[in-house]
């Protein structure tokens, strides 16, 4: 098989600007990694005129699919988890090409997983919890059963997802088969939402009494990166927040992190007279 590919990611190597290859193989009839590819070559490159381009082929009755992708982009993905496979195709894949050992250090990097690494993905996660969890119950409150129902599955996933984090790991494809070994309580709490034989409206107000604790369990955990930054300076305007380097990753979440903070008394809202009865909000840090 990688005989036949050869003249695909060869003529890729020899260019300066690729930082590495590699080619991971389908190890299930059906398997989500390569979205049901034979094989899956990925490319690493400096700079590109997109951040992925993805081209696909067909031999011997079996398919192939060529992913060209940015440092940059790799790196989006590693932080954010926007794109799940790209961890078990660093894990599982095998290396082709690798200019000045990259992909040996980027899979050294993911093995040590570094905390400040770890502090803002559980901060990414804990915003998009929050978020999914307050529209779940906005629907819930308003009879809207099943979207609220989707909601808190969605919040629960983030849940599992920053309990992974916090233990040191990449979430994965599989999220629930770590979550049951790392945290049962999480899982648990899945499993009884999913397979209670309780009426929608019953198992909702069961799940909001548990996931209650467990967020504000997790509240600290989960806030460090955001209010290590905040403690930056004594002021903040929300537009000086949204347009902070480390804080873009938080995108459309921030604005419902902030009020929840708000509300849990670790941010506080200072007003500064703009006129006529209206006042700027200004945030700070609460202090202990």
């Amino acid at each position: 098989m990688e005989d036949l590919l050869r003249p695909l990611y060869q003529e890729k190597a020899s260019q300066p600007n690729t930082i590495g290859v590699m080619i991971i193989e389908k190890r299930q009839k059906a398997s989500p990694a390569t979205d049901t590819f034979d094989v899956v070559l990925l490319i690493i490159v400096k700079d590109g005129e997109q951040p992925v381009s993805v081209k696909h082929y067909t031999y011997n009755d079996k398919k192939a699919a060529m992913h060209v992708v940015t440092e940059s982009q790799l790196k989006e993905w590693m932080l954010l988890g926007s794109n799940r496979k790209i961890f078990e195709w660093l894990y599982e894949g095998k290396i082709i090409f690798d200019r000045n050992e990259y992909i040996v250090d980027l899979k050294k990097e993911l093995r040590d997983f570094p905390f400040y690494g770890r502090k803002i993905k559980m901060g990414i996660e804990f915003a998009r919890l929050i978020r999914r969890y307050r529209d779940g119950r906005s629907l819930f409150e308003n009879l809207h059963y099943l979207d609220a129902y989707n909601h808190i599955i969605h919040s629960l996933h983030h849940l599992a997802r920053l309990a992974i984090i916090e233990n040191g790991f990449h979430p994965e494809i599989t999220v629930w088969h770590q979550v049951k070994h790392i945290d049962p309580e999480i899982y648990k709490l899945y499993e009884e939402l999913v397979c209670s034989e309780e009426t929608m409206e019953k198992r909702l107000e069961l799940l909001f009494l548990a996931s209650e604790f467990l967020i504000h369990s997790r509240t600290r955990v989960g806030t460090t990166h955001f209010l290590s930054v905040m403690e930056e300076k004594e002021l903040w305007s929300f537009n000086e927040i949204i347009a902070h380097e480390e804080l873009k990753a938080y995108s459309v979440d921030l604005g419902i992190l902030l009020e929840y903070l708000i509300e849990k008394k670790l941010i506080e809202v200072v007003p500064k007279m703009k006129g006529h009865g209206i006042f700027h909000r200004y945030y700070k840090v609460t202090q202990e």
